[in-house]
């Protein structure tokens, strides 16, 4: 992995503040996006004086057009970056017919809107100089919409699609490209989505840093997708065959014989 530096968003805490510890430790200096500026200089202080690398603090809320155009303009006009982790999430609990619809607005705003324009801005400054990173945080309700809030599992599913496509795209060009899909894992994401974390399961529920570790190794693997608790990888691997066999056969001249009267 190079030495460039990466731009976190949502890295006050979670899993985005795992990443930048265990970043700056690979030796890459930093740019920390979120709203909290007390807990960002927190963090960048700390890993300032642990590691030695710059970090610095960008507080930006990435629901505020201005906000996420000042970070686009970061990655677009910083020759020194050369990794993006798209994190920044938020999540809602209850039916679509339940939830505030100005609430899964704004979540679509951040879980899907902000990191594909961050993604965007990202892929046209690594085009430019023919390498880099962008890593993107989705979810395994991604591929289980039935499971929670089906509009938190619809931003994760376009985090999905947005990186199999930038990853075909980009591939060739030098630019690696990683979903990453966290099952349930211990972050504040829960109690702020009104979840109490500790009624799931205990198997059920990863550390926050076991997480991170587990994506970083499958980055260093230059995995398309990278599910930490996925025990058998031949699981995924055959979603992925069936999918794929499924190609020629979704776009026909006729209607399928099962849809002729």
């Amino acid at each position: 992995m190079t030495t460039d530096t990466v731009l976190i968003t949502g890295a006050s805490t979670g899993i985005g503040a795992v990443y930048a510890d265990r970043l700056a430790r690979r030796g890459h200096d930093l740019i920390l996006v979120a709203r909290d500026r007390a807990r960002l200089e927190a963090l960048a202080g700390r890993l300032g004086d642990e590691t030695g690398r710059r970090v610095e603090v960008m507080v930006a809320d990435l629901t505020d057009p201005l906000g996420l155009r000042r970070v686009e303009g970061r990655l677009k006009a910083d020759a020194a970056i050369g990794m993006l982790v798209n994190n920044a999430g938020m999540a809602a609990s209850g039916t679509l017919a339940e939830v505030d619809p100005d609430l899964l607005e704004r979540m679509v705003m951040l879980n899907s809107v902000a990191p594909m324009r961050l993604a965007a801005a990202a892929a046209r400054g690594f085009l430019a100089r023919g390498r880099g990173t962008v890593v993107n945080i989705a979810s395994v309700l991604a591929l289980a919409p039935e499971r929670f809030n089906g509009v938190y599992s619809a931003t994760k599913g376009f985090v999905l699609n947005l990186s199999l496509s930038m990853r075909q795209e980009l591939g060739d060009k030098g630019i690696r490209v990683q979903a990453v899909l966290p099952g349930a894992t211990r972050t504040e994401i829960w109690g702020r989505a009104g979840v109490d974390v500790d009624q799931f399961p205990a198997e059920m529920v990863m550390g926050v840093e076991e997480m991170v570790d587990a994506a970083l190794l499958g980055l260093d693997r230059d995995e398309a997708v990278t599910i930490p608790p996925l025990p058998n990888v031949a699981e995924w691997e055959r979603f992925t065959a069936a999918r794929l066999a499924m190609g020629p056969n979704l776009s026909r001249s006729q209607v399928a014989a099962r849809y002729r009267r």
